[in-house]
């Protein structure tokens, strides 16, 4: 059975890419929205329509899991999408995000536990998320991460200009000054306190995660999400043997787009790290 990656666009990639170091042996299909890239000034009902429009197009394809690689998807559909219309139209079925395993790695609480832990030592620390719009709009980080550890202060960073720049495959001297404008946003926002460690909370951002390094003071902490992705990926498929390969030796993974294929094509590369020869599979996603 065939695992799918879903993307708004090309920054899944960089998640696939450790999923596919992590599993070697497992089918993937992934599927990236670049027709309707970028997701982070949509509406949140837009949002969950493309969402859900381009699992049920992984389901077709014969995924029985599904990782939402796209945080700001992650942040706005996911939950809506397993409390009613998953349950309900695909039981047997599972999709996944990447905000789960980033909030477990910042708060050390498993994720089905809502509540601090007792006993649990205070440890005040603070948190820095560089993401989208949408999911800063979302909450969605400082409310999971304030349930498991209110100690933890959160402090948020919306970046509208860095998906586009990476999407265009923008150089380093043209992303560096956004990266650093950013940066020195929300340390204006700390109001003096010292600054822990950041997520990087869009699956585009590891590709410019040195200019993350480069602005923020030293010692800081960035937290890598696509490893966070496989290593809980890997822990998941442990407990769920159901999603095992039928048997054989999978091929490469399958590589779709709602956009251009060649351009898709020519620029994935630099995510995935090797060729990534896409196919359209449709222009448009919920229309």
């Amino acid at each position: 059975m065939a695992i799918g990656v879903f993307d708004s666009g090309h920054g899944g990639l960089t998640v696939l890419r450790a999923l596919t170091e992590a599993a070697p042996g497992r089918p993937f299909v992934y599927l990236g929205d670049n027709g309707n890239a970028p997701y982070g000034p949509r509406s949140d009902e837009e949002i969950y329509r493309l969402t859900v429009a381009g699992v049920e197009h992984l389901f077709a394809q014969g995924c029985g899991l599904i990782v939402v690689a796209c945080n700001t998807a992650a942040a706005v559909a996911l939950r809506r999408m397993q409390q009613t219309w998953l349950r309900d139209a695909y039981p047997g079925r599972n999709v996944l995000g990447v905000l789960v395993p980033m909030v477990e790695a910042i708060t050390r609480v498993p994720w089905m536990v809502e509540a601090p832990l007792a006993g649990r030592l205070p440890e005040p620390r603070t948190v820095g998320v560089f993401a989208t719009a949408g999911t800063v709009r979302s909450g969605s980080f400082p409310r999971e991460i304030g349930k498991r550890a209110p100690d933890v202060t959160v402090v948020q960073q919306a970046c509208p200009d860095l998906v586009p720049l990476i999407e265009e495959g923008a150089p380093d001297a043209a992303i560096r000054p956004a990266v650093r404008r950013y940066v020195a946003e929300l340390t204006e926002r700390l109001d003096g306190r010292p600054l822990d460690s950041v997520v990087l909370g869009c699956t585009h951002y590891p590709l410019v995660a040195h200019l993350f390094a480069e602005a923020l003071p030293p010692g800081v902490e960035v937290l890598s999400q696509p490893a966070l992705v496989a290593r809980s990926l890997e822990h998941y498929l442990e407990r769920h043997p159901e999603y095992a390969p039928a048997g054989g030796t999978a091929e490469g993974p399958r590589f779709f787009t709602t956009g251009d294929a060649a351009r898709v094509s020519a620029l994935a590369g630099r995510f995935f790290g090797r060729p990534t020869p896409f196919e359209t599979l449709f222009e448009t996603l919920g229309g």
